[in-house]
């Protein structure tokens, strides 16, 4: 085939749509028995974008949304409608197991058999792999992660974790339970949760507006104003010191809810200012020593975002992609790799944004990608290798943006920073920028490797 693309999320079949649309042999492969990505497996109560939902869709398939910010199953709606309407038919149950590069071509080891490809391109998303950082092996009770959530029975719940899932769920199953307590090592910045829906083009002029402040952390010192008025809405004076963040706001995700402040002030809900120091048979310990009782635990611990799963699978010269990162993924635009020739990579390195949405990134690289593909048919070029020193220049000049941005001068330690504190994950400029910049595909950033074999004819 000329493209295996490896995930059904909304990525892949972006790609799909995207790939076959200009008459390449796009064949798509998904682990599960379903698509949907993150949308089919994050199902936990409360699950919602936090993207305002006009720019929560395909540029090619808009969707009048219920809400300003729509739920998981309308979201999964519209990925299974969109692939439906353009005939994308994922080939289901078919992990990847291995994929080498032999000189020319991806020989790919699947689940389902062996498969072969001129070109490789990881749809597997950032959002895909559960983080579980800590051992709780001994505890005898419920326990699970929110992207793999289960109906529990226990009346004494513990959550790990303030991130994005957390504060969504929280509030839906503390009326449900007899106590919950809430393990809290950072406290997160929350703002107001708006509900006006907007026109697509002024969502995203006003995020646009709003990314400013991310590269410049003087304007977020302003903002987060906005987060210490909501603040107010909790009365217990001590509850609302334990919930006031010590870092700037953006620094870490940026969220948003109208119900989180409001559940945490119940009384059967317990914050502990403390990371988790260990657990029991029956219990869960916190860093000031004290033993909780509890029947169930649920982790919001967030996923493996600089280090995917995907990365100790693909190999040249017996080197996998994740032995070349040494824990530091970097890529050229986010898309390609240095000595993985004919490889990209949907939602790369450094391509994360504070304040834009996941389509507009896929579909921003699915136009770099496109052109590149195109380009290697139309002049017969079997492989192409992003040169070592455009990947670095590019590297370098995004880690020296990154220094001013928010994101690195905050004052926090986010999931945005990988396993050498290095910030692989976030973009420093505006979506502009990048939309302006992962534009075509440029033969003169590449080694091109030219053959006598003919190109892949194109099939529609």
């Amino acid at each position: 085939m000329d493209v295996l693309v490896i995930g059904a999320g909304p990525a892949g079949i972006g790609a799909a749509i995207r790939l076959r649309e200009l008459g390449f042999d796009a064949h798509v492969i998904e682990k599960a028995s379903a698509l949907g990505g993150t949308w089919r497996d994050n199902v936990y109560p409360g699950c919602a974008c936090d993207i305002p939902s006009a720019l929560y869709s395909y540029s090619f398939a808009p969707r009048k949304w219920s809400s300003a910010f729509s739920g998981q199953p309308e979201i999964l709606e519209y990925l299974q409608e969109t692939a439906r309407s353009f005939g994308v038919v994922p080939q289901y149950d078919t992990e990847m197991l291995d994929a080498v590069w032999d000189g020319s071509r991806w020989q790919v080891q699947t689940s389902s058999g062996p498969l072969t490809a001129r070109a490789l391109v990881s749809a597997t998303g950032p959002w895909h792999e559960p983080k579980i950082p800590l051992d709780a092996s001994v505890f005898q009770g419920e326990i699970f992660h929110s992207a793999r959530w289960q109906d529990f029975s226990g009346r004494r719940v513990a959550v790990v974790g303030t991130g994005a899932s957390a504060i969504q769920f929280v509030p839906r199953i503390q009326p449900s339970v007899d106590q919950l307590y809430l393990f809290q090592r950072t406290a997160p910045w929350v703002l107001p949760k708006p509900s006006v829906k907007l026109p697509r083009s002024a969502v995203f002029g006003l995020l646009e507006l709003f990314s400013y402040g991310f590269r410049h952390p003087w304007v977020m010192k302003v903002v987060q104003r906005l987060g210490l008025l909501h603040l107010r809405t909790i009365k217990d004076p001590s509850l609302r010191a334990a919930l006031t963040p010590d870092f700037v706001l953006g620094c870490k995700r940026l969220l948003m809810s109208n119900t989180y402040y409001p559940a945490l002030a119940q009384p059967n809900v317990s914050v502990v200012p403390h990371a988790v120091q260990g657990f029991t048979a029956d219990g869960i310990i916190g860093a000031d020593g004290v033993e909780r009782k509890v029947d169930t635990i649920i982790f919001g611990t967030g996923f493996h975002f600089s280090d995917p799963p995907i990365a100790s699978r693909v190999r040249v010269d017996g080197v996998s992609l994740a032995e070349r990162w040494r824990g530091s993924p970097q890529a050229y635009l986010g898309t390609s790799v240095h000595g993985f020739p004919n490889l990209f990579l949907l939602l790369g390195p450094n391509l994360g944004t504070g304040h834009s949405s996941a389509f507009t990134i896929i579909e921003t690289q699915l136009r770099y990608i496109a052109s590149a593909l195109t380009a290697l048919r139309s002049r017969d070029w079997p492989v192409a290798d992003v040169r070592p020193s455009v990947q670095a220049a590019f590297n370098s000049s995004v880690q020296v943006a990154l220094q001013r941005t928010v994101y690195n001068a905050g004052g926090c330690t986010s999931y945005y920073l990988d396993a050498n504190g290095r910030n692989s994950t976030m973009w420093p400029w505006s979506t502009v920028r990048m939309m302006r910049r992962i534009r075509s595909f440029a033969p003169s950033d590449y080694d091109i490797s030219v053959s006598d074999e003919p190109a892949p004819a194109r099939t529609r």
